[in-house]
């Protein structure tokens, strides 16, 4: 049997592929209790290699490139940064932050999984 946390997770990952990522965020942010980040396509100087980056002064996710934008664990990553980072202490870690990411991409395909 599927959970309903699990049906989140998986609508939440359907959100992000299929664009609606703001909408996701505020969901999720609504969700933890905190206010949602802004997401911006901008290259963020210094960071050439990263795919995407949070930035806490700015409360935002910054995507390189706009072909990121709905690719779920790129936003999913830089969104637990923002949880963890949530009142001005980081606690989270890189490691993390990709465990959080793929726990909504394995809940979406098993959700998948299920209705098909």
């Amino acid at each position: 049997m599927i959970s309903r946390d699990s049906y989140f997770k998986a609508y939440i990952v359907y959100l992000i592929l299929n664009g609606n990522v703001e909408y996701a965020l505020n969901l999720l942010s609504k969700y933890h209790n905190i206010s949602p980040p802004r997401v911006r396509v901008k290259r963020v100087k210094g960071c050439s290699r990263a795919l995407a980056v949070y930035s806490l002064r700015d409360k935002t996710i910054y995507i390189q490139s706009g072909e990121y934008y709905s690719n779920p664990f790129v936003i999913l990553h830089e969104y637990y940064h923002h949880l963890r980072n949530y009142g001005g202490v980081h606690r989270g870690t890189e490691y993390k932050a990709d465990e959080y990411a793929l726990d909504f991409i394995n809940e979406y395909r098993r959700v998948v999984k299920s209705l098909v």
